[in-house]
């Protein structure tokens, strides 16, 4: 089974406890040697679900949305991705440059493409920006990938 990843990213210590434990039981619901963890790996439910899945002895691939997104990302999660990265069993790129909405968006549209469900971490409202968490859950309803959506009874963001 190949799962995909999006989520809102910069939740607060309470929220994130809450996204970790719901993953972390999500991922446990899969058999482990049949289990692809499909994800950009930022920080946030990308990584955290990334992280979940190779604990649960799961394979991830890691999708580069440009070659300048590692950059972009905060630079106190840089260890955590290159870390995640290292562990890839294979890795897509869009081919494209800057780490724009646009590349973020192609980025999750090639995940999409690579999954047989997408686990969304939202709060069920519109993105925030183009390519935000609404976008990519839209875009994999069109496709007609599952969405399983986690969050929080009464959080917020």
């Amino acid at each position: 089974m190949r799962v995909g990843i999006t989520g809102h990213r910069g939740l607060n210590t309470d929220v994130e406890r809450q996204v970790r434990a719901m993953l972390g039981e999500a991922v446990r619901g899969y058999d482990a040697a049949g289990l692809t963890a499909v994800s950009c790996i930022a920080d946030g439910p990308d990584s955290w679900f990334a992280e979940a899945a190779l604990k649960h002895g799961g394979q991830l691939e890691v999708v580069v949305p440009a070659s300048e997104y590692r950059a972009s990302l905060p630079e106190w999660h840089r260890p955590v991705y290159d870390e995640l990265y290292a562990c890839a069993a294979d890795v897509h790129e869009t081919g494209m440059t800057e780490s724009t909405s646009e590349a973020h968006m192609a980025g999750s549209e090639a995940l999409v493409g690579l999954v047989d469900e997408l686990i969304a971490v939202w709060d069920g409202k519109p993105a925030w920006g183009y390519g935000g968490t609404a976008d990519v859950v839209a875009y994999a309803e069109r496709t007609g990938v599952p969405v399983r959506v986690l969050w929080p009874e009464g959080a917020t963001r």
